[in-house]
């Protein structure tokens, strides 16, 4: 077998037995370590719907196309494109040195070369939802069984062709995405569903090991086929990942630098290690660096304006007056000073991020923090100063308490009584998808970098809990919109109509934007190449560890 197998058993000896104080080792081997406070629950690039599994799916599967830091589309696999003249057609051509990784699924377990007709075997087994995640997205594939429209097709061994309904500007970005990765068949065959834990690809790094909940190793692709200025890809010897749950274990793992990098604001005790500006304290800037930007990510209270199954109560969030109250009594500027130390932007311009390209959230005026205007609305909402409002239940996780309880705190001053119920992380998604919770603290992160991917939350065809519109929104003004700018393709008209989508958001409050979110990491200083963007992507190929 390759050099992909050949040191696996010798890493995995050093991985158990490198600590702080093994520093020989350490100068022989690159080993990069992380640690997930989540949990990785699928390698399978079709079930990559989560950050722990897209973090762990990228180091190990490539695409036709991917993001570079400026979040633009570049070539992956594919080395150039064209797109027909009616917009409908994309014919991709591919490079022919990319191999998957040796494995015993192929003869003499040597991997071969990656074609045209994986990327259809792998775009099919997309529509097999036992499989994927992917299934909000294939509706952009011009598929029909009855007339033989498969969406795609490979036209010869490095050209393979996708075909979409209707023009779409944001469409490659998309394919950016880890589920449009290509696999091998003869490895899904092979370990049929447990292919989630035995994943074959093209990428960086090869699966090793996975002990769940404990650790996860991923081993350098000796015959990855990208380069840097002529050096092979990788610089890095292995990729192990943790799963270290309680965050102050993390955090002293990080500090002894048995860890080379934490990530997410919630990963670390933001009082303890930044500044009330979000930098990082004097103490601790010669010990490693802060990376931060704006993240493509908006957190927000959700409202189901429809009615909560089983519940024969009648839901007070019909009520427009009442939701708008509720968005101008949280003061957003105070909650990212004093709970966030100024890491993120108070959402006072609409739901969708700035940062995005060509978009311009000052064109929206949204919520900013006004009680005596609450209150004024609680009075048109049939509740002068809250009587006669029952107490509204607020769902969130422990993650988030912090924050429900300054939302609680600041509501009752305009007369408006919150309890909150804090749920497990799986019965909170559940609860959420199936309209059991009526009022919720919820997150959207872009899956590519097109405002339309955020505005589709509101879009009546995307309903829980088949799609991701959580709040059963539903308006004919803003699906006419919604659907005229998806087959737009002057960029000048589809922003207006995403500037009036968004207006529409903000008169009819559904939502409460609370702030766009920073991408935050600590990471030791002797780690180079490792670049932060504003999709959170987790990119290790480039990555060097100094001595």
């Amino acid at each position: 077998m390759r050099k992909c197998l050949a040191g696996a058993w010798i890493l995995i000896l050093l991985l158990a037995s490198c600590s702080s104080e093994h520093t020989k080792d350490k100068k022989q081997h690159m080993i990069f370590r992380y640690n997930e406070l989540g949990v990785v629950s699928s390698l399978d690039p079709a079930a990559a719907s989560n950050f722990e599994n897209i973090w762990a799916v990228n180091q190990l599967f490539n695409g036709l196309v991917q993001m570079d830091d400026s979040i633009h589309v570049r070539p992956c696999i594919a080395t150039s494109w064209e797109q027909s003249p009616d917009g409908l057609t994309y014919t991709f051509h591919l490079r022919t040195d990319v191999y998957f990784q040796d494995s015993e699924v192929f003869p003499d377990g040597k991997g071969r070369k990656a074609m045209a007709s994986d990327f259809a075997y792998s775009f099919e087994r997309l529509f097999d939802k036992r499989t994927s995640r992917a299934s909000d997205l294939l509706d952009y594939f011009d598929r029909d069984d009855s007339e033989g429209k498969k969406g795609f097709n490979a036209v010869n061994d490095s050209t393979f062709q996708v075909h979409i309904r209707n023009p779409f500007p944001a469409f490659l970005g998309i394919l950016t995405m880890k589920f449009f990765s290509v696999v091998p068949h003869e490895a899904v065959e092979h370990y049929s569903t447990d292919f989630a834990r035995h994943p074959v690809g093209t990428g960086p790094f090869c699966f090793r090991t996975w002990k769940e909940g404990q650790k996860l190793l991923l081993i350098k692709n000796e015959n990855y086929f990208e380069k840097e200025n002529g050096h092979a890809l990788p610089y890095l010897d292995a990729v192990s990942i943790s799963f270290i749950h309680d965050r102050e274990s993390a955090w002293l793992n990080f500090l002894k630098k048995n860890l080379d990098m934490i990530s997410g604001f919630d990963a670390f005790n933001a009082k303890e290690v930044l500044t009330p500006n979000g930098e990082l304290k004097s103490m601790y800037r010669n010990r490693f660096m802060l990376q931060s930007q704006p993240f493509l990510k908006t957190d927000y209270l959700g409202f189901l304006i429809d009615d909560v199954p089983g519940d024969s109560k009648p839901n007070p969030f019909r009520n427009k007056f009442l939701r708008q109250a509720i968005n101008y009594g949280i003061d957003r500027e105070k909650m990212i000073n004093y709970l966030r130390n100024n890491i993120g932007t108070a959402a006072v311009n609409g739901f969708v991020p700035p940062g995005l390209p060509g978009y311009d959230n000052s064109k929206v005026e949204g919520y900013a923090y006004n009680p005596e205007k609450a209150k004024q609305l609680l009075y048109l909402a049939g509740y002068p100063d809250g009587k006669n409002l029952p107490e509204i239940n607020l769902y969130t996780t422990k993650q988030y308490l912090d924050l429900a309880e300054h939302i609680r705190f600041q509501l009752s001053q305009i007369g408006v009584r919150i309890l909150i119920n804090v749920v497990e992380d799986g019965a909170f998604r559940e609860g959420v998808a199936n309209s059991k919770m009526n009022f919720f603290r919820k997150s959207w992160v872009g899956d590519f970098p097109d405002p339309i991917n955020f505005l589709a939350l509101f879009y009546s065809g995307n309903f829980s809990p088949h799609g991701y519109n959580y709040t059963h929104f539903r308006d004919q003004r803003y699906d006419h919109m919604y659907e005229q700018a998806l087959y737009e393709k002057n960029d000048s008209i589809r922003k207006e109509y995403y500037y009036s989508m968004e207006r529409i958001i903000v008169s009819e409050a559904p939502v409460v934007p609370l702030y766009h979110d920073r991408v935050v990491r600590l990471v030791q200083n002797n780690i180079t190449g490792l670049n932060v963007n504003a999709m959170n992507m987790l990119n290790l190929k480039n990555v060097k560890k100094i001595d």
